[in-house]
């Protein structure tokens, strides 16, 4: 005993033993913090590439070790944190991505990319369409086409292009569900969105609301016409002499109304009860 106390009565011996502790202590946290940011750490990623608007499957997703100080806190490392989620609609996440918080949402926060890229002027149009006026549901968001139109004129067929140079916004299948590229199980196309400026939409409105077909035709990738237009002359004064004015609705209405057909049997009765009923009052 008397020699561990003169042992640690020695300054020089105590202050090594010191030194060595702290260098021991600074070595071993050093050392784990080294190993907590080169740690692999397993995080799923995409092993394909996944467009917007799609929703997150199993089969899309691998697993890969990176190190932990690729991780922050927008990466998302569980995999149930990402199946039955969908891609917002404004990106994709590119193959061998890791996922992102900013780019999953649910479906009921899902915004409708048809609406977010209108110029400004233009109009939203849902045209009905088809497996067979769609080219076996061919035509998806972003391509060209030109409308034609199809109508009788005294007996005869009229088949014209009426508006050339639109985009496709969105398609979409009976339920609204987007449709953005052929796949095994894709559904049928019910509607092609589109906008055009405010005058050719009242115009188009009133070539969907006739007898005739507006046909959509697609594109190749380019066609680039400098805006949308009115493509045939003729087809647009065909239209408007078979749409009704709102005049000429009004000037029948009030017609209509100022005028009492009168059936001549009822009449006769009617003033045969008013003849009766007087001589019983008389």
């Amino acid at each position: 005993m008397e020699q561990i106390k003169k042992f640690f009565k020695n300054k020089t011996i105590v202050s090594i033993i010191a030194i060595v502790a702290c260098i021991g202590i600074l070595y071993f946290f050093y050392n784990k913090r080294i190993n907590d940011e080169i740690r692999p750490i397993e995080v799923p990623f995409a092993n394909r590439e996944i467009p917007a608007r799609t929703e997150i499957t199993s089969d899309m997703i691998g697993t890969v070790k990176i190190s932990s100080s690729m991780i922050n806190k927008y990466v998302v490392t569980s995999q149930k944190d990402i199946l039955g989620k969908y891609v917002n609609y404004n990106t994709k996440i590119p193959a061998n991505s890791l996922f992102y918080s900013s780019t999953l949402v649910n479906w009921e926060d899902m915004p409708d990319s048809a609406w977010s890229n209108i110029p400004n002027g233009h109009t939203i149009v849902s045209l009905p369409v088809n497996a067979q006026t769609t080219y076996g549901s061919s035509i998806y968001p972003g391509d060209k086409i030109d409308l034609y139109y199809q109508t009788y004129d005294s007996g005869l067929l009229v088949v014209g292009r009426l508006i050339s140079g639109i985009t496709v916004l969105a398609v979409k299948d009976v339920q609204g569900g987007h449709i953005f590229k052929k796949s095994a199980n894709q559904k049928e196309a019910a509607a092609l969105i589109f906008s055009v400026p405010e005058d050719l939409h009242i115009f188009l409105r009133q070539a969907m609301y006739l007898d005739g077909q507006v046909i959509p035709v697609p594109r190749n990738k380019n066609y680039n016409p400098s805006s949308t237009e009115i493509s045939s002359e003729d087809l647009k004064q065909l239209i408007k002499s078979q749409v009704v004015s709102s005049d000429d609705i009004i000037d029948k209405i009030d017609t209509n109304e100022n005028s009492f057909d009168v059936n001549p049997d009822i009449n006769s009765d009617v003033n045969e009860n008013v003849n009766n009923n007087t001589n019983v009052n008389e």
